[in-house]
């Protein structure tokens, strides 16, 4: 993890100021924070003679307002639309105010922030922390309370034993509330003779306990640290103030300021000094000078002698003596007992002009949202730090592509209940490192009240959900899937959030606008949530320090942006988009949601290079992954959102005879801007929750294939099953998604517990036992080699495929991707003997991956005769060279194959070990009827 430091360099007003994260070696990042350049005019007179040429004429400049100013240099804020060949003047001209406006914010940021990573870092000193001189420090944001108190089972739940009243030293003018916790000195202990006593409570918490006093470190100090003649005026630190008072006046001197006579002015003073001084003895202590050059305003231009400024670089500060000061956590405990112990209840109880509140502070890092029915409330989580969890894992490399493994917590066991972040360490972790992903992206993680929510109403946002486990447990959870090289992606909810107020932000000090927008602005239309208030910097600091508060303490490697149209629009995303232009400029865009996408994505991208961000947006709002220096928003990756939607529609409303092929290959690629930053998936949870119905359900329905549905109907349904992932994982960008128990068909959907079905468990669980059935073995042993396909084989992180041959009579799809080239036949009738298909090299073709081999649920009909497809010098789809298919029907032999997809390659582009991961792939589809 690269750990960043900030730097401000303050130049001449010729020449730029800026901001920018710093490395701890000095190398600056690519994100730099700029302020604007002080111009200064130049104005130059030329005189010309009879016989001298006038000078050349030079071309009229650019007004002012038209130069590009240092700080704008290599930013375009509509570069990314010559890029797309977008030619949108109101877009334009959108782009161009949305980058003044966000420089405006950065600049009103810094107003009260030193840059923006400390704008990022508010969990460092909001919320509750132990402070190092025996105490506990409470600090919270509620501008609309008059009065801030910590209640809970350490005071007895009492309203006024810590409390920080409005007036008095707790609250600041923002709406800050500070409160102090000191430690109880335990009896028979006499209090600590230094007044700022520190004590070591978790790092280097057994060092300090030596028994050595502060009177012995501080003498040590003396003898060891001081030069003879150095530490004089410590002892007598009146001295020199005597002794210049005695050369100045004499023995003597005035005592008022009525005997007081004239003085002489300074420089007059200084001579007679420093004739007086003349034959004094050298000295060990600093020597000084006064230049003066005979101008008045050099009198007091000061310098030293060379060598006592460089003895006196060369002093280190004391700082060893001071931190041996330190106490350790032994002498802490036995001398005090905490303020506020570990697994302490608490709330925070505020006074307002509507009434006394209660609320779970909104910083709190572990929340029990529902308390055996009673009212939520917050957990101190300080564990003694040799029970604390220890990281043990380094992070991941970053993949050039993704294959993600997206999940739930609580539903990943097979027993009708809540599953724990330590089943899921021990059950769900292997199968996915055995599937073949490289990524987990876990869904409902950040604390929720309401179960059946799945996560997406979050009440508190810094606290892991305490249903699954403790934070220390979902460390241990991050940390066992980095050791088995897994990134963990978390889908973050920052679009919207809970409307509950007892336990979430809403209402939180008593005034509507605290967190949130006032009005119908302030709730969602359709879900009841609450939508932020993006353009306060309050809420942008809680914001900000979220994101990086989850990369910081628990290492997770990336964000999914979940559901940005909700804030992107005032309307929500509820609305018909047409695809025109002027529906991403006009009155209904939230321009400050945009702003804190793009100050989220620098923050993280600035302070973690290595972290990955996906937007979730149903509009696909222009610029989503381009750079924010050309008027992106600098997503890594999007989701689109069509194709899952696309095969659902295909499979419920769509006969297999009508299927588009051209439709298909315009969903799944788009206008291919930015195909490459595309993350697809067939299916992902919404398929399987909120009501829906996975794939495996519709295709083969609820059995395990044996009984209740014919021999045909399941080769039809799992043929089209992996058929389905595989053109999707193939064709798309560099990412692909699966949800959990898709891979091996998961015939069941998700049911969260609720009033309308009694609160059952049945369905929220995922059937682990089915891989024990030959049908969904075989449909995890296919999904598997799917993996290990491009694991080995470098599909996904491949170029662009170049699609070649889309034939929507024929119902056949081609492309080329890389050295292989992927051949797809959805017709469910007709068969095609010698299907022309082109390619641009020739040679063998071999096949090495069989969908319909015996191990995939296939019938292995394909003889080993025919695992080498050999080239044809003829020209077709416009290549040089082209191969005849082999794509026949059921209706011409019951034992043949109607739907075909191959995946070959050029002999002479591969290696040995990348042609066993070359597939040939034929799919068996009957023609019965739905």
């Amino acid at each position: 993890m690269l750990s960043l430091t900030d730097s401000i360099r303050i130049s001449s007003p010729l020449s730029d100021s800026r901001l920018s994260f710093l490395s701890q070696t000095g190398s600056r990042t690519s994100r730099q924070l700029k302020f604007g350049r002080c111009r200064r005019a130049r104005v130059s007179r030329c005189k010309c003679s009879a016989t001298e040429q006038p000078p050349p004429q030079r071309r009229k400049q650019r007004p002012e307002k038209y130069k590009q100013s240092e700080e704008d240099k290599g930013i375009d804020p509509v570069g990314f639309l010559s890029k797309y060949g977008i030619t949108h003047k109101a877009f334009a001209q959108f782009l161009r105010e949305r980058y003044k406006s966000l420089k405006d914010l950065k600049d009103e940021i810094l107003t009260r922030h030193f840059s923006l990573k400390e704008m990022s870092t508010g969990y460092e000193l909001m919320g509750m922390h132990r402070n190092m001189q025996h105490r506990v420090d409470f600090l919270e944001w509620a501008p609309g309370a008059r009065y801030c108190a910590l209640i809970g089972d350490f005071n007895g739940w009492s309203t006024t034993g810590n409390c920080a009243r409005e007036g008095h030293f707790g609250h600041d003018d923002y709406g800050y509330w500070f409160i102090i916790l000191e430690d109880k000195l335990r009896e028979g202990e006499e209090p600590d003779k230094l007044y700022f006593q520190q004590y070591n409570y978790a790092e280097d918490y057994d060092k300090g306990d030596t028994g050595i006093t502060v009177e012995e470190i501080f003498k040590k100090a003396n003898d060891e640290y001081w030069e003879p003649g150095e530490d004089r005026f410590i002892k007598s630190r009146y001295e020199v103030a005597a002794k210049l008072y005695e050369e100045m006046f004499g023995p003597n001197g005035p005592q008022t300021e009525e005997e007081l006579e004239a003085m002489p002015d300074a420089a007059t003073r200084y001579k007679t000094w420093k004739e007086q001084q003349k034959k004094d003895p050298a000295s060990n202590l600093p020597s000084y000078d006064v230049v003066d050059s005979g101008k008045e305003y050099d009198i007091y231009n000061i310098i030293g002698d060379p060598e006592s400024f460089k003895k006196f670089r060369m002093k280190q500060p004391p700082i060893a003596y001071w931190l041996e000061t330190k106490k350790g956590r032994k002498g802490w405990l036995q001398k005090y007992m905490p303020a506020l112990p570990h697994g302490s209840k608490y709330r925070v109880y505020f006074n307002t002009p509507n009434g006394p509140l209660e609320r779970v502070p909104a910083w709190a890092n572990f929340v029990i949202p529902d308390a055996d029915g009673m009212q939520a409330l917050a957990v101190h989580w300080e564990p003694p730090p040799e029970y604390a969890y220890k990281w043990k894992h380094k992070l991941p490399v970053k993949p050039k592509s993704l294959r993600i493994y997206e999940c739930h917590v609580g539903i990943s066991g097979q027993e009708p209940k809540v599953s724990s972040f330590n089943d899921f360490i021990s059950k769900v972790l292997p199968h996915v490192k055995e599937a073949g992903y490289n990524a987990i992206q876990i869904i409902g993680v950040v604390e929720h009240k309401d179960y059946f929510t799945v996560g997406y109403r979050v009440t508190n946002f810094y606290a892991v959900s305490s249903r699954y486990g403790t934070p220390d447990d979902f460390k241990r959870l991050v940390d066992e899937a980095h050791g088995l090289g897994l990134l963990v992606f978390l889908e973050i909810v920052h679009s919207y959030a809970a409307a509950d107020e007892m336990v979430g932000l809403s209402l939180f000090d008593g005034a509507n606008d605290c967190y949130f927008h006032t009005g119908k602005r302030g709730h969602h239309k359709f879900w009841g949530t609450r939508m932020f208030k993006y353009g306060d910097l309050d809420v942008l600091h809680f914001l900000l320090s979220n994101l990086n508060w989850w990369v910081e303490e628990y290492h997770v490697d990336g964000f999914h942006f979940h559901s940005l149209s909700s804030m992107l629009y005032t309307h929500n995303g509820f609305a018909s988009f047409t695809g025109d232009m002027d529906e991403y400029c006009n009155q209904y865009v939230d321009k400050e949601a945009l702003l804190y996408l793009i100050l989220a994505n620098e923050v993280l991208h600035a302070l973690h290079p290595n972290v990955i961000t996906i937007a979730e947006d149903a509009t696909l709002y222009p610029g989503l992954c381009d750079p924010t220096a050309q008027g992106g928003l600098g997503f890594d990756y999007f989701a689109n959102l069509s194709a899952s939607e696309m095969w659902l529609a295909l499979l419920e409303n769509t006969p297999d005879h009508e299927w588009c092929m051209s439709k298909i290959i315009s969903t799944l690629v788009g206008d291919r801007q930015n195909t490459d930053k595309m993350l697809l998936y067939a299916e992902n949870h919404n398929q399987s929750i909120s009501g829906g119905r996975s794939f495996a359900e519709i295709l083969i329905g609820n059995s395990l294939g044996k009984s209740s549905i014919s021999q045909e109907s399941l080769l039809r349904g799992c043929s089209l099953h992996k058929m389905i992932r595989l053109i999707t994982s193939t064709i798309g960008g560099h990412a692909y998604l699966n949800f959990m128990g898709n891979e091996f068909g998961h015939p069941k959907r998700v049911e969260f517990p609720m009033s309308s079905n009694n609160f059952s468990f049945s369905l929220a669980n995922r059937r682990w036992d089915l891989l024990e059935d030959v049908v969904h073995y075989q449909l995890f042993s296919f999904d598997k080699d799917m993996m290990d396909l491009d694991k080995n084989g470098r599909i996904l992180s491949r170029g662009l495929a170049n699609i070649h041959h889309v034939n929507d009579t024929t119902m056949v799809i081609s492309y080329l991707r890389g050295p292989n080239l992927f051949v797809f036949n959805f017709h469910p009738v007709n068969s095609y003997e010698r299907y022309i298909i082109g390619v641009e090299e020739a040679g063998e073709y071999q096949v090495t991956l069989n969908t319909d081999e015996n191990k995939y649920g296939g019938r292995g009909l394909l003889g080993h005769d025919q695992n080498i497809q050999r080239t044809i010098s003829r020209r077709a789809d416009g290549m040089r060279f082209c191969l005849e298919v082999p794509l026949p029907s059921l209706q011409v032999d019951p034992n043949s194959k109607s739907m075909i997809t191959l995946v070959i390659k050029v002999p002479h582009m591969m290696t040995q070990k990348e042609r066993f991961y070359i597939a040939l792939t034929l799919i068996n589809i009957d023609t019965f009827p739905r």
